[in-house]
């Protein structure tokens, strides 16, 4: 395979001050990209402000060659995020990469948790993403070049106790991926999420000390690069940390059909074992493919033919 380069490409990359966002700018740069590093400089619960560590990577990308340019746009703002896109486009022409980072945490059981920290927490995570990507879509679709990554986690995914904010915001990112990727795919437009486990400010004093050095930024950074290379997929949510790579997919069982005299919830625990069991379960390519599954297997049942078949 050739060697991956972002030569002539433009990306931006949000919450890039530090931690993970600071080593993918810095990963997009010196494979040839230029890059609009932004961050609000908040703290990791969101307070305060300041894009001082935005333009401390600049300068090092500069130094080392480089462009790039620094951003202070706060990603819950959908005008200063389009303000954002707009001064990427003006200074390099256009963006082709644009890898969602940025995030915070307000950590609370959800009986003690307020809404207003459930709120921003999602205003951040979700609706940031939704904002970037939003500027962005058009843009790209009328390239018809596009590389959009979301910062997803298993928190999200697989839940974590103290982060109901932090784990909704993280797996509605999958739906609006999921979206995206099949909008995208005669535009050349290509969506995926990043599922990392780093050594990073948000993981402070959750991670014994030995082992954060096997939980490094850099160790995450070259599946990042793939997700927005040339030769990216679409649609795959990758997990990545202690540079290990793996794969996350939701499969649907193959299920039971009930036809109407055993149609009660009674029937449905009874068989509950055999409605969980993982034989044959598949991975869903859109939710017309579901449909479509439960009217074949109940005409089936039935003895229906269906037309065409």
């Amino acid at each position: 395979m050739s060697e991956v380069s972002f030569d002539g490409r433009v990306a931006i990359v949000t919450g890039a001050g530090a931690g993970l966002g600071r080593s993918h700018a810095l990963g997009l740069a010196a494979r040839g990209a230029k890059v609009m590093v932004n961050d609000l400089g908040a703290a990791t619960d969101g307070s305060g402000s300041g894009s001082d560590a935005a333009r401390a990577v600049v300068d090092e990308i500069r130094a080392g060659g480089g462009k790039a340019i620094a951003n202070g746009a706060n990603v819950a703002d959908a005008t200063q995020v389009q303000a954002m896109v707009d001064e990427a486009i003006a200074e390099f022409g256009h963006v082709d990469i644009l890898v969602n980072n940025a995030g915070i945490l307000r950590d609370k059981t959800f009986a003690k948790m307020s809404l207003g920290d459930f709120r921003m927490v999602m205003d951040v995570h979700l609706m940031g993403s939704v904002y970037t990507a939003h500027a962005l879509w058009r843009h790209m679709c009328e390239r018809e070049y596009g590389r959009i990554v979301f910062t997803t986690s298993a928190s999200g995914l697989y839940g974590n106790f103290g982060q109901s904010n932090y784990g909704a915001a993280k797996s509605a990112m999958l739906g609006l991926m999921n979206v995206l990727s099949i909008e995208g795919a005669k535009y050349n437009v290509r969506a995926n999420m990043l599922a990392p486990t780093a050594a990073t400010r948000m993981t402070e004093g959750l991670i014994p000390d030995e082992l954060l050095a096997l939980l490094q930024p850099e160790t995450i950074t070259p599946g990042l690069l793939a997700l927005v290379s040339e030769e990216a997929p679409t649609k795959m949510i990758l997990g990545a940390g202690a540079g290990c790579f793996t794969e996350t997919k939701v499969y649907e069982t193959q299920g039971i059909t009930l036809q109407d005299a055993d149609l009660s919830p009674e029937t449905v625990l009874a068989r509950m074992a055999e409605i969980r069991a993982p034989e044959n379960q598949q991975v869903m390519g859109n939710a017309f493919d579901q449909t479509n599954k439960y009217v074949r297997n109940a005409a089936a049942a039935r003895g229906v033919t269906l037309p065409g078949e």
